[in-house]
């Protein structure tokens, strides 16, 4: 990993003495894409602009390339930190034409800024749109000229806010690999905030999941996704099925047998956390479940309430014979009537044990 480019310590925002972003601490080097994830109103979008320098941070400090560009002793305004801007509604000059709408963060003679614009528009395949105007483009073309005009001076550090919201899911998947392509050759340090999981997955070299203000889990997707700090981390990226239970001698009774708790208290009350991709389903065979395995535990039988066709896969919802709903995911159509007895088993490696009263502002490293 390159020395980072951009560091965050310790950054803190208040609005009306109400701290929306706490102890912040973040590195992103060049080249690299962090994503920094998280609901609406979780302090992602006021970490962004206290980046920029349109926010004054009420503590912290921020440096790019080893310069304190925010903190205790300085405070360098926006247009000399040297920061591009993406944001959601691509906010392009309607009165300029693309040419002009790139160029205009550009310095230098006309013919080098001009050939810096062409090089740009043939990278994000709008060359033959030079001369054109922003109303005259589709989304997908304005969010492209917005790539173009922010990559053009050639930014140390790269903002992303929501940047293709606006987007429909059919342009969205080749808009962001084309972004993402163009951002990894200039080179830039991208910050790239988000809500949504797959979009964090798809273009992010690590992610950083913020909650209330914080961060409390921070890792490559592979690694986030796969060993969650708590309960809601696991939730924010897909549905979770939810088995409550109490801890007794470092195992936990459930409808699929005892799971185990190592180093949790007895008498505490823990979540044990399953994705529905990760349910195994049988048909009930005369009252007998499928045969167990040391992978799948214990089978429990369970009656469909629910079935639907969701695209590429199938979603089943069922209630446990020992009480309880859980669903299920299959892949292509499988859609059995409500009433249809089943046999379900788990995946236990797939599995992850929560206290409940864990503290949801944990942090973890993956």
């Amino acid at each position: 990993m390159n020395a980072p480019r951009l560091e965050i310590a310790d950054l803190c925002c208040a609005f009306d003495g109400r701290r929306v972003v706490e102890d912040v601490t973040l590195s992103v080097a060049a080249g690299q894409v962090l994503c920094l994830l998280g609901p609406s109103g979780c302090g992602k979008s006021t970490t962004l602009r206290a980046i920029a320098g349109v926010e004054t941070p009420e503590r912290g400090k921020i440096r790019i390339d080893g310069a304190t560009v925010a903190g205790s002793d300085a405070f360098v305004p926006p247009e000399r930190r040297g920061v591009g801007l993406i944001f959601q509604d691509f906010a392009l000059f309607p009165h300029l034409s693309v040419h002009d709408n790139v160029a205009f963060g550009l310095r230098g003679p006309r013919a080098k800024k001009r050939a810096r614009v062409r090089e740009l528009l043939e990278r994000v395949r709008l060359e033959r749109y030079i001369d054109a105007f922003p109303h005259e483009l589709s989304g997908g073309e304005q969010q492209r000229v917005a790539l173009a005009r922010a990559v053009a001076p050639r930014p140390r550090v790269m903002l992303m806010d929501e940047p293709f919201s606006g987007l429909d899911n059919r342009l969205r998947d080749g808009i962001r690999d084309e972004t993402l392509g163009v951002l990894k050759e200039e080179g830039a340090a991208v910050l790239l905030v988000t809500h949504e999981p797959e979009e964090a997955m798809r273009m992010a070299d690590e992610i950083a999941l913020m909650r209330d203000g914080r961060i409390v889990q921070r890792g490559a997707p592979y690694n986030i996704y796969n060993n969650p700090a708590d309960r809601a981390a696991a939730a924010f990226f897909s549905d979770v099925n939810v088995i409550a239970g109490e801890v007794n001698g470092a195992l936990t009774d459930t409808p699929f047998g005892r799971f185990l708790a190592p180093g949790v208290q007895d008498g505490t009350a823990v979540d044990i956390v399953i994705r529905p991709q990760h349910v195994r389903i049988d048909f009930d065979r005369a009252g007998r479940g499928p045969n167990p395995t040391p992978q799948d535990g214990t089978p429990a039988r369970a009656v469909v309430t629910r079935s639907r066709f969701i695209g590429k896969e199938s979603l089943v919802e069922f209630r446990l014979d020992e009480g309880g709903e859980m669903s299920a995911t299959v892949p292509s159509v499988f859609l059995p009537k409500p009433g249809t007895p089943m046999w379900l088993a788990i995946r236990r490696d797939r599995c992850f044990v929560f206290p409940r009263s864990q503290n949801r502002r944990s942090t973890a490293t993956g």
